[in-house]
């Protein structure tokens, strides 16, 4: 097996100094907890950790190398900026690959989308197929991902973020995506985008970076339809939407499956395919006809990608699902922590609304971030779906969610927590056999703590009742 990169290779990308004697590396990573033997580690500078801290304990874990601004101990490629080197890694990377790339972006969903895409284009006999890993999606993230990509692979399948406008622009410059994705518009980010509209905006970046004749995959179910065509006719040779109606790549029948999940008939370019999907929830439909899209746009086998769907186990802090014991039974704990905005908070609860065989339904909600003066709104507008889903218990979390309580009086059972800690501590007192519980908030609210401690084994529950 051939190395990922040679020092030579590295120092004819990035402009750098070889300093001390030749290496190669099987693996890129800036995170020195996550340095295996072979790895290059790259020693970002940061606004709390500089990389270069952590240079001897990359070394000490068996780094081969490092990239870095200033002399080490250790065998390394010197350069003015590390960023910069780690950007022109990429460029480099991407540069040497003859392999059909492929963009994701959107505002709920994509890192699942670029998963279930990823595991669909695997299926294929002997194919080689390179991700992002995690939700490595940002200036540094995009730049990483690419770096790892060998380059023997046949697909790649990188997912593209943002906070603010040009980021996406400037992401897709390096990705030059053949196939560009996006999979749904939604609020996140509206405190600094200002409107939808503007966030529509942001996400159809992602065209800009196409290759020449390349494809668009648009969400024909979206207010932002024609928006986000009008951009995708500006740069890509093609336009395909996905969803429901006259889309390209539409589901013509869909009901829930006997694992909870959906049963599909759908029309692609040039036949139909039933297939089932194992995620449960209408968005998980929608979020699979853009990975079928993907795959017919690089003409890759429809039927095994089906198949890759009907397997796709849930991604932790994006639908995994946890039967944990707990007083002589068990409780299903959906974990949904890893992120929220409005679309995804109604369409989870929905989900939730829809199990089967349950005692009672609880939902663990956080906060919504980076919505701006629309907080208050957009918390008080769960109610409605919380009601819709026949929550027979709420555990919110922070002062942000005060709207909710408003919005819904005493339709429901509350229990205010101030943070995770306390969360998980009313959830124990709370929950029962037979109970299905849901965990969503933002990333930054921390429920992921409240999932592992949870999940983490037996629950010994405290006989006394939760406070309302």
């Amino acid at each position: 097996m051939s190395a990922l990169w040679t020092s030579d290779e590295i120092v004819a990308a990035t402009g750098g100094t070889l300093v001390g004697a030749p290496f190669e590396v099987s693996g890129v990573t800036f995170d020195s907890r996550e340095v295996e033997p072979g790895h290059l580690f790259v020693a970002m500078p940061g606004t709390v950790h500089d990389g270069h801290h952590f240079v001897a304990g990359a070394f000490a874990s068996g780094a081969a190398g490092a990239l870095v601004s200033q002399p080490v101990d250790g065998p390394h490629v010197l350069v003015a900026d590390v960023a910069e080197a780690l950007t022109a890694l990429a460029i480099a990377s991407r540069a040497r690959v003859d392999a059909k790339v492929i963009g994701v972006t959107g505002s709920v969903g994509k890192t699942s989308t670029k998963e279930a895409l990823a595991a669909a284009l695997s299926r294929g006999v002997g194919v080689k197929v390179h991700r992002s890993v995690k939700s490595y999606n940002n200036h540094t993230g995009v730049p990483l991902s690419l770096a790892r990509m060998p380059r023997d692979v046949d697909y790649a399948v990188l997912e593209m973020g943002m906070n603010n406008a040009g980021e996406i622009a400037a992401l897709t410059r390096l990705v030059r995506p053949h196939v560009a994705i996006v999979n749904a518009i939604a609020s996140a980010h509206i405190e600094n985008l200002g409107s939808m509209e503007a966030i529509a905006d942001a996400k159809g970046e992602i065209f800009e970076g196409l290759e020449p004749d390349g494809i668009a995959i648009v969400p024909e179910d979206s207010p932002y339809r024609d928006r986000l065509v009008k951009k995708a006719r500006r740069h890509a040779g093609r336009v395909l939407t996905f969803g429901s109606g006259e889309a390209d790549v539409a589901a013509i029948h869909a009901v829930r499956a006997d694992n909870g999940g959906s049963l599909v008939t759908a029309r692609l370019l040039e036949s139909e395919l039933t297939f089932t999907i194992a995620q449960r929830g209408e968005h998980w439909v929608s979020n699979a006809l853009a990975v079928l899209a993907a795959v017919e746009a690089v003409e890759a086998d429809l039927a095994v990608a089906g198949l890759a769907l009907a397997d796709m186990g849930g991604l932790k802090g994006r639908g995994e699902r946890h039967q944990v014991e707990i007083d002589g039974g068990k409780f299903l704990l959906v974990d949904e922590s890893y992120n929220a905005n409005p679309a995804s908070m109604a369409a989870t609860l929905k989900s939730l609304g829809e199990e089967r065989s349950v005692a009672r339904r609880i939902a663990v909600l956080g906060p919504m971030r980076e919505l701006g003066a629309h907080s208050d709104a957009a918390h008080a507008g769960l109610a409605p779906s919380i009601l819709d889903a026949r929550i027979d218990q709420l555990i919110l979390v922070g002062d942000e969610m005060i709207p909710l309580v408003d919005a819904l009086g005493d339709s429901v059972p509350v229990t205010g927590a101030a943070n995770a800690d306390e969360a998980a501590d009313a959830l124990v007192r709370i929950v029962r056999p037979g109970d299905a519980v849901l965990v969503k908030a933002s990333n930054s609210i921390g429920l992921a703590k409240l999932v592992d401690r949870v999940a983490g084994g037996t629950v010994v529950l405290d006989p006394l009742p939760a406070r309302s």
